[in-house]
């Protein structure tokens, strides 16, 4: 007799982002005249690049003539693309061979997928709040206890406590753990790890045999030379450390998909030989995957280009002035705002100790403006709210106007 897998009744409703919809919905029916302002949508708004869709063009055109015309390529990714990752890492200062290179249809597919190859009770640990695929995949792979509600969290897991105490950067777990999830610039706090506190995990996992899946997918954003863009900055990292990214938001391929994830051969585990968790991966990969379109791909080149390079920081330029709009906007009508300065996200404080939700109430009703509620991102998340700078000017000065002349703190 078949059975499902128990684990996914563990999972907490999918509630968020119905909830967010079915609380706008009502709300438009009571008010058919208003005009709703959406600041909390993470999808990338503006068009691709001149130099990106030559790329992508140049992909389909290929597929149009038996001489250049490709069927299954390499699961592991085309070798150019990974020698152009390559020397993208050489610009950040650090070296990553081609080989260690894993092109995927998008980081959150990695981010979900990597664990796979570690041992089922493997301890995890999370920065909180989080994006939510690192947790529900770890809880569908049975590494967790039942969901309690009232704590907004999954017993048998660590929750490394992000506040406005420690900057929204979280130190290494005080106990044991065998994974570590990071997100740098955060997704939904939009924090940034500096080199001391990314040296501090990579001593931490050293010292233990832990491995860190380091989400970079925002790094593109980072405006500050003196912040890391990639943890294999850091002396060490290689030995401890696996890194997922994406071109969604950093080249607009949100609809596109193409990613990547670098698993180095140095990287090693409690019972591992010298590159054995890599080849896992690409035993993983090949066993489940078979590669990454062709022609987004090719996309993927022109991004990596001199002048798809230049356009596409261009078009985050687009999006980091948005988010200095919305910044500027609600910090003079008296909100504390954290992040938008190296990422794309703002991470505001509900005002006289509202709830997240109530916060949202309280924007949606008087302002019109539909955000995301921190708590949906873990219990430390409560009490703050997430904006996203990625929309079309027009719309987010009118949001941001709609907030200052119409939003009573």
């Amino acid at each position: 007799m078949a059975r499902v897998n128990p684990n996914y009744r563990k999972l907490s409703a999918g509630y968020l982002f119905p909830e967010i919809e079915r609380r706008v919905a009502a709300f438009q029916e009571e008010n058919p005249a208003a005009k709703i302002h959406r600041l909390g949508i993470g999808n990338t708004t503006e068009a691709l690049t001149p130099a990106v869709i030559a790329g992508l063009k140049d992909g389909v055109e290929r597929l149009a003539a038996v001489e250049t015309y490709s069927g299954y390529g390499d699961e592991q990714g085309q070798l150019e693309l990974r020698r152009a990752l390559s020397r993208y890492y050489d610009s950040l200062g650090a070296a990553i061979d081609p080989d260690e290179f894993f092109i995927s249809d998008g980081a959150k597919p990695d981010a979900g997928n990597i664990q796979s190859i570690f041992s089922d009770n493997s301890i995890i640990a999370f920065q909180d709040p989080a994006y939510p695929v690192y947790v529900d995949s770890n809880v569908i792979a049975g590494r967790s206890g039942p969901y309690d509600p009232p704590q907004g969290l999954y017993s048998g897991f660590i929750y490394m406590r992000c506040s406005e105490e420690n900057g929204f950067i979280p130190a290494p777990p005080s106990e044991k753990v065998d994974l570590i999830y990071l997100c740098s610039p955060n997704n939904p706090t939009g924090a940034v790890a500096n080199r001391r506190q990314l040296r501090a995990f990579v001593d931490y996992a050293r010292k233990h045999r832990a491995v860190i899946i380091f989400d970079a997918a925002y790094a593109e954003f980072i405006n500050d030379p003196a912040l890391p863009r990639t943890i294999f900055e850091i002396e060490g990292a290689a030995e401890c450390a696996i890194e997922i990214n994406s071109f969604s938001k950093f080249a607009g391929f949100t609809g596109v998909r193409l990613g990547w994830s670098i698993v180095p051969k140095a990287l090693t585990v409690e019972d591992s030989e010298h590159a054995e968790v890599h080849r896992y991966w690409l035993r993983r990969q090949t066993t489940f995957f078979n590669g990454a379109s062709n022609i987004a791909q090719r996309g993927g080149l022109a991004v990596l280009s001199v002048e798809g390079l230049r356009q596409c920081r261009e078009l985050i330029g687009y999006y980091m002035e948005n988010a200095r709009i919305i910044g500027e906007g609600l910090r003079k009508h008296g909100l504390t705002v954290y992040g938008g300065e190296n990422a794309p996200y703002l991470w505001v404080k509900a005002p006289g100790g509202l709830s997240s939700w109530e916060f949202f109430d309280r924007l949606l009703q008087e302002a019109h403006v539909v955000g995301t509620p921190g708590s949906g991102f873990g219990p430390s998340g409560e009490g703050y709210f997430r904006l996203s700078a990625f929309g079309h000017r027009p719309d987010i000065e009118a949001a941001v106007e709609s907030i200052t002349t119409r939003l009573e703190i």
